[in-house]
């Protein structure tokens, strides 16, 4: 939707994602939209490079998420905001269903 202002398709999923749960990595984004995992890493150190994103490590995993002092941080929030509101509302709902604590061991599936 907002590709051609971000250069990529991949450029878009980051930014998208990252506002939509606050944070992620590189393996959960590229699972999440099916796609190259090369390419979405290299998308994330473009966007901590300048500035967008800031990173740290948790383990051997390294979550990212939008760099407070970043100067138009309210601009681009706003923007992906907009933009998320014309998604689709199975991909918005999806986007927005944070699960991360593991399942009870006797639960089902």
């Amino acid at each position: 939707m907002i590709e051609a202002l971000f250069g990529s398709k991949n450029a878009e999923r980051v930014l998208i994602y990252i506002f939509a749960r606050q944070e992620g990595y590189a393996r959960e984004i590229s699972g999440f939209y099916e796609s190259d995992l090369k390419s979405i890493q290299m998308q994330l150190d473009k966007f901590e490079k300048s500035g967008v994103l800031v990173s740290r490590a948790v383990g051997r995993t390294r979550p990212y998420m939008f760099n407070p002092r970043y100067s138009f941080l309210t601009e681009l929030k706003a923007l992906l905001e907009k933009a998320l509101s014309f998604y689709p509302a199975k991909e918005r709902e999806e986007l927005t269903m944070n699960r991360r604590r593991p399942r009870a061991r006797a639960k089902t599936l």
